[in-house]
């Protein structure tokens, strides 16, 4: 049950999209949350890979209120993300904070989450 820290990479080189990983997590564990300097970014996917393990499950979680209290956000079908196989999904709602948790697994669960984040100006080419 640890708290993991990501590495945060400018992929545009200007500072319009962001790659977020949240590497080798286990059952338990949850990603140190995105925070408020990346509220801009609101076009938002979240990929996961590895081995899940039994009953693995990576649920992407967000928070309104400092970071207090999460909740798990959704896809563009309303759905909650709870990724239970390698895939990606993207997420509707833009929160100030936003962890990958693992909520299910055993001893051989060893995840990799992958934040992509882009300011919406970046489609429209400014």
């Amino acid at each position: 049950m640890a708290v993991i820290v990501p590495t945060i990479v400018d992929i545009s080189g200007n500072q319009k999209t962001y790659q977020v990983t949240w590497a080798a997590m286990a059952n338990g564990d949850t990603g140190a949350p995105i925070q408020a300097q990346f509220i801009g970014y609101s076009d938002r996917v979240i990929a996961v890979t590895g081995t899940f393990g039994a009953g693995g499950n990576m649920r992407c979680q967000g928070s309104l209120d400092g970071g207090t209290v999460y909740h798990t956000l959704k896809d563009a079908f309303g759905t909650a993300i709870n990724l239970t196989a390698a895939g990606i999904a993207s997420i509707t709602e833009v929160t100030q904070f936003v962890r990958p948790n693992i909520t299910a697994g055993d001893g051989t669960t060893a995840l990799t989450v992958t934040l992509q984040m882009t300011r919406n100006e970046a489609r429209r080419g400014g």
